[in-house]
C-alpha cells in the first residue's frame, strides 16, 4: 500500500479548499434561486384572480359584507393561486386575499425580502383602503412569516397577525440546514421577525409544527418568548401538514 508523498497531499489539500470556496462563491451567487421556488401555473384552482391598476396582485375568496378582511401571505415555494388549501381555517364570513409575489405565477418581478416586503406593504394598504371600515389582519406561512412581521413596523399595522410555521431570524435557519458553510457572511434576505415585532401592539397568534423539519419549533417558541401577549399554539405534524384537518383555525375577535 503506497503512501502518498508531501507534494501529492499538499495538492489534495488544495483542491479540497478551491473546491469548497468555489462551493461558498456558488451559494452565494445563487442563494436566492435555493430561497425562493416559484411555479408559474397558470390554474386557478377555484380562486378568484384579484387585480389593481392593471396587475396582478394575487388570487381571492371575496364575501360580501366580510366580518375581516385577511392578507396572507404563502411559503417560498409554488405560487398564490396553489394556496386554495388555506380557506378552510378561515371563517366562511371573512374574505381571503392571497399575495402573488414578484417573480411568481404570472406577476413581474424578482424575489426578495425588498421586493416581498414592498408587495404586502402595497397590498395591506390597498386593503385597507377598500375596506375603511372592516378589520384588515395579516395570516402567514413560513417565509411569509417575514413580510408579515415588516408590516407590523408600519405607522398603522394589522389588527392582528397570525404566524404559522414561522421562522424567529432566517438566517439561523439557512446555517441550520448548511452549518458547513459561512451562511451568516452570505446571506442577503435576512428577516428579523423578533426585531421587526418588537414593539408591535396588536394581537399575534402563532403556530408551530412540532415535528417541523424545515423550521424548527424552537423559532415559534423564541417568538412568543419576545412578546408575552402572544398566544403560541404547539400542532402535530411536520412543517407543511398545518393546513390537514381543523389544526389551525384563523380569527379575529374584536374583542380582545
Amino acid at each position: 500500500m503506497s503512501i502518498l508523498d508531501a507534494p501529492s497531499l499538499l495538492r489534495i489539500l488544495l483542491l479540497l479548499v478551491l473546491g469548497y470556496v468555489l462551493l461558498i462563491i456558488a451559494c452565494a451567487l445563487f442563494q436566492r434561486k435555493l430561497l425562493y421556488l416559484p411555479s408559474h401555473d397558470g390554474q386557478s384552482h377555484g380562486l378568484s384572480e384579484w387585480n389593481h391598476n392593471g396587475q396582478l396582485m394575487g388570487y381571492a375568496r371575496q364575501v360580501a359584507s366580510p366580518g375581516t378582511v385577511w392578507l396572507f401571505l404563502h411559503g417560498n415555494a409554488g405560487q398564490a393561486a396553489d394556496r386554495s388549501y388555506v380557506l378552510p381555517s378561515f371563517p366562511a364570513t371573512d374574505s381571503v386575499f392571497i399575495l402573488e409575489y414578484p417573480g411568481y405565477g404570472s406577476r413581474s418581478g424578482s424575489p426578495s425580502l425588498t421586493s416581498f416586503n414592498a408587495a404586502a406593504q402595497q397590498s395591506y394598504e390597498f386593503l385597507k383602503a377598500h375596506y375603511p371600515h372592516t378589520p384588515v389582519c395579516i395570516a402567514a406561512e413560513s417565509i411569509g412569516s417575514g413580510p408579515a412581521s415588516y408590516l407590523s413596523t408600519l405607522p398603522n399595522p394589522p389588527a392582528k397577525i397570525v404566524l404559522i410555521t414561522p421562522f424567529a431570524r432566517l438566517v439561523d435557519v439557512a446555517a441550520g440546514h448548511y452549518p458547513f458553510l459561512p451562511v451568516r457572511l452570505l446571506f442577503r434576505d435576512n428577516w428579523d421577525n423578533i426585531a421587526a415585532l418588537k414593539h408591535y401592539q396588536g394581537q399575534l397568534e402563532i403556530f408551530a409544527a412540532r415535528l417541523d423539519s424545515i423550521i424548527p419549533v424552537s423559532h415559534a417558541r423564541a417568538i412568543a418568548d419576545s412578546k408575552p401577549s402572544a398566544v403560541l399554539h404547539i400542532i402535530e405534524g411536520d412543517h407543511n401538514d398545518w393546513s390537514d384537518g381543523d389544526k389551525v383555525k384563523i380569527r379575529y375577535d374584536q374583542g380582545t
